[in-house]
């Protein structure tokens, strides 16, 4: 999937953007769809479980790909995997942040209409400036900090007065989304800048570090089915509830989990900006479609504002995403002439 080269080409990055947006947007409203459609409800646990199941698959599959042969597949697994467990309990702290924000968003998306949580988890962007601040040693411009406070703002008016569906079916409630949401949104943050600064730390390719972090990933899930469904799923069965569109929801978290990485590692933050905007239009458009959503003049203003901020938020930093070996190797010749 991913160039064995470090500069891809701008076609690349738009293919990677589009395939990243368009999954975004349906996995919302599909999930949305699954949670307060379907009379049977599913174990939520165990499709997190199973999703990173498939992107482990799908990430040794990449590596075998960028090895080129079955002998180097396997000593690069031995070495970088099986043989440093330092390095597995580094990415178990990840994995268990995102095992939390994976199953919030099934509990957000029980008690939110997507296109509020679409827009309202646009605010694990302050969240991962702040952690990129205080983590990472960065510094943010005066528009950043602006945009920033705009997003702030434009959520705020999503929530002051919200979009109603008429079409669910199901209990709601909104408090309980919401909360779910501010969990997600700091484990997005915290996950996010501690697996960049892991990634960016050392030459590891990016799929032996997805395989660490998936693998980790693995057992923190099916520790949280059991400690959460442990006993319906006894007496149930693991895949109790699902149907086809489960099966597409877990195949969308895979596919979007490993574009997300690919992104991270090739794409700058003015692209993703777009995608983030353009993402939150597509599931606000399906909503209106499938579920009946009622946009009001406050709730489009508030998207208005996220928009915006997301888009400025990325001017000023457009190589923020991709290792700047030159800058390291400026700064050990510094360091020779001192």
């Amino acid at each position: 999937m991913s160039p064995p080269k470090e500069n891809v080409s701008l076609l690349f990055k738009l293919y990677c953007l589009t395939v990243m947006t368009l999954v975004a947007a349906t996995y919302t409203v599909a999930l949305r769809y699954t949670r307060t459609v379907e009379t049977e409800l599913y174990f939520s646990t165990t499709a997190v479980c199973i999703a990173e199941v498939i992107k482990l698959f799908l990430s040794v599959g990449i590596l075998a790909k960028e090895t080129g042969s079955l002998t180097r597949l396997m000593t690069s697994l031995k070495e970088n995997v099986f043989g440093s467990p330092k390095e597995l309990l580094k990415l178990s702290v990840p994995s268990l942040v995102y095992a939390l924000q994976n199953n919030m968003a099934f509990v957000a998306l029980s008690n939110l209409d997507a296109a509020v949580y679409q827009v309202t988890y646009q605010l694990k962007i302050p969240c991962t400036a702040l952690c990129t601040v205080l983590m990472l040693n960065r510094t943010l411009s005066k528009l950043q900090w602006f945009s920033v406070f705009m997003l702030c703002g434009g959520v705020t008016l999503v929530q002051w007065e919200p979009a109603q569906a008429t079409k669910v079916q199901v209990e709601q409630n909104p408090w309980l989304g919401f909360g779910a949401i501010a969990v997600a949104v700091l484990c997005s943050g915290f996950a996010g800048v501690y697996f960049e600064k892991v990634l960016k730390s050392s030459d590891t390719s990016l799929w032996v570090r997805n395989i660490q972090l998936y693998l980790s990933g693995i057992v923190v899930n099916l520790f949280v089915v059991y400690m959460s469904d442990g006993a319906q799923v006894l007496e149930k069965g693991f895949f109790h509830g699902y149907t086809y569109y489960v099966w597409f929801v877990v195949f969308l978290a895979s596919v979007g989990g490993i574009y997300t990485s690919v992104v991270v590692k090739y794409t700058d933050n003015i692209m993703k900006g777009f995608s983030a905007a353009a993402a939150i239009v597509l599931s606000t458009v399906a909503s209106v479609i499938l579920f009946g959503l009622q946009i009001t003049v406050t709730f489009s203003l508030g998207a208005l504002l996220v928009c915006i901020s997301i888009y400025l938020y990325g001017l000023p930093r457009q190589d923020t995403t991709k290792i700047q070996p030159s800058e390291t190797k400026n700064s050990k010749e510094r360091l020779a002439t001192v």
